[in-house]
């Protein structure tokens, strides 16, 4: 797949496995970019803000997108995405929530807060692999994103 411009990838999700899986599932439907996880929602606001460990930029580069999951520790997404929204420097990054909830209220909130899409978690790997080539399609070869 050949990518308009490397965009890196964020995710924020507290789960050591659903992390490899998304890694995984990125990496399976061939797509070059770089993505960066992080753990809770202190960690993605500490990231985004350069902060304590990700305070080399080049290291840690601003995201082109963030995929969050909404129940993590310390601060969940819900909180984050609401702080990114926000923010000036920040609110114009596409946050796909990518989570295990299907709660009517989780969706309406979101979107209410300013999320640019909410994905439930597929169960299987292979949908989980269809998910982010359709993710990847759309926010990387389809949509035009604004220069950050």
């Amino acid at each position: 797949m050949v990518t308009k411009k490397s965009i890196i990838i964020l995710v924020a999700d507290d789960d050591a496995e659903d992390r490899m899986l998304v890694k995984d599932a990125l990496e399976e439907s061939r797509l070059k970019n770089n993505i960066h996880f992080v753990e809770n929602g202190e960690e993605l606001m500490d990231y985004l803000h350069h902060r304590g460990k990700y305070a080399n930029q080049s290291e840690h580069p601003t995201p082109g997108l963030i995929l969050l999951d909404l129940n993590m520790p310390k601060k969940d997404g819900r909180e984050a995405l609401k702080e990114i929204k926000a923010d000036e420097r920040l609110r114009l990054i596409p946050v796909v929530v990518l989570t295990t909830s299907k709660a009517e209220e989780d969706i309406l909130r979101t979107y209410n807060l300013g999320v640019s899409s909410f994905i439930t978690k597929p169960v299987t790997f292979a949908s989980l692999v269809d998910v982010m080539k359709t993710l990847s399609k759309y926010w990387f070869e389809i949509v035009e994103l604004p220069k950050l």
